[in-house]
């Protein structure tokens, strides 16, 4: 067994029921994953739109759940998650992904009412191109951020390159598009290490933000908006001057990763995996569930700040199991003493929370004495969409 972690999770407040079920589920403790939702519209305060990454549950209920607190539009990483929101009337919808087909762009123009119901990005020539395409393949203008990388160096223009301004004079510039402003994620805080560290991260996306933001007027283009994304850097935010929206998505539920980060903990963790063990050894306690639910993410982005797949914990216990490594349907608990008894319940704390409740197709919210568990619909499974 590991070493007593300073912030334990205490099973007999949290994840009430999880015992008692006999089959592996992905499960959510509906009172954590509320003051989660309610904290960041705390935080926020009204001093930016808040529009939250759906990705993160693909729920329309947690995404109403959100709009009850604060959100006044949404984000999404798929063009199907777009549409599931533009059909339950949840919108403005930025998706912040370039995409490259001009019929998948018409087909979500063709789902809004209006130009500033879906908001596309773009960072290259050819998504200026396919945008304008769909734009007058749907005979309606396309509502357009120009995405800025501000050091996780996945997509985005640079911003000191020449490039940035002729992307957003091209898409200013065109008949077809509304320039919507400029949108940036600063997903390489996930690496941060510390909270200090996020903070700082934090503060050079400001910069940048602000930065590219004075360029684009001088050069005679108006940026209505500035659209910043990433949970780490909101929950260690540098301050909210010049910015007009926040998109975290992590938030909602968190996981490991943000304990890591000294972000939260883990009396904030909404979702976890339940579980049991089927085998013991001399070396490991086998838990029944594996990769197929627990991904083998070690943290967003690649990151790897730890060795294991998480934690298992079981009632009654101060610290948890780690899961040294993942069959595709068996977790390897590693033990440090004499080991649980074959049937005993574990609750499993994932890495990273988003892929976990992706790979599911359906999380169950568990019930407390008067209120019975029930299911939480993930309309956005990607299984519902092939």
């Amino acid at each position: 067994m590991s070493e007593q972690p300073s912030s334990p999770l205490d099973l007999s407040t949290r994840f009430c029921g999880f015992d008692a079920l006999n089959e592996p589920r992905v499960v959510i403790d509906e009172a954590v994953l509320r003051r989660n939702i309610e904290d960041m519209a705390t935080l926020v305060g009204g001093r930016a739109a808040l529009h939250p990454h759906i990705k993160t549950h693909k729920s329309l209920e947690i995404a109403r759940l959100q709009k009850e607190n604060g959100a006044s539009g949404f984000t999404t990483a798929r063009p199907y998650e777009a549409a599931m929101l533009l059909r339950d009337g949840l919108f403005p919808v930025t998706l912040a992904y370039p995409l490259l087909n001009p019929q998948t762009i018409a087909g979500l123009l063709r789902e809004a009412t209006s130009a500033e119901d879906i908001r596309f990005v773009a960072d290259s020539c050819e998504t200026v191109d396919a945008l304008i395409a769909g734009a007058r393949e749907a005979g309606r203008r396309a509502t357009v951020f120009m995405k800025v990388d501000v050091g996780l160096h996945r997509c985005g223009v640079d911003p000191n390159a020449e490039t940035a301004l002729k992307i957003a004079a091209a898409i200013d510039g065109s008949a077809d598009l509304n320039f919507g402003g400029i949108l940036s994620h600063a997903g390489h805080a996930y690496g941060a290490g510390n909270p200090v560290v996020v903070t700082t991260i934090a503060e050079s996306e400001l910069a940048i933000m602000t930065a590219m933001r004075r360029k684009l007027e001088a050069a005679g283009i108006d940026v209505s908006r500035v659209s910043i994304g990433s949970t780490p850097t909101l929950v260690k935010n540098a301050g909210f001057e010049g910015i007009d929206e926040v998109r975290p998505g992590n938030y909602v539920f968190y996981d490991l990763t943000a304990v890591r980060l000294g972000l939260v903990e883990r009396d904030s963790l909404s979702l976890g995996v339940a579980a049991r063990i089927i085998a013991v050894n001399d070396h490991y306690a086998i838990a029944n569930v594996g990769s197929k639910t627990l991904s083998s993410d070690l943290g967003a982005h690649g990151t790897s700040a730890t060795k294991s797949f998480g934690e298992a914990w079981m009632i009654g216990h101060d610290a948890p199991l780690p899961v040294a490594k993942l069959s595709e349907e068996h977790a390897f608990l590693e033990l440090g003493g004499s080991g649980p008894k074959v049937g005993t319940p574990v609750l499993i704390l994932p890495n990273h929370s988003c892929p976990v409740a992706n790979l599911s197709g359906r999380l169950l919210a568990l019930g407390t004495v008067d209120v019975p568990s029930r299911e939480i619909h993930v309309e956005g499974f990607v299984g519902n969409w092939r």
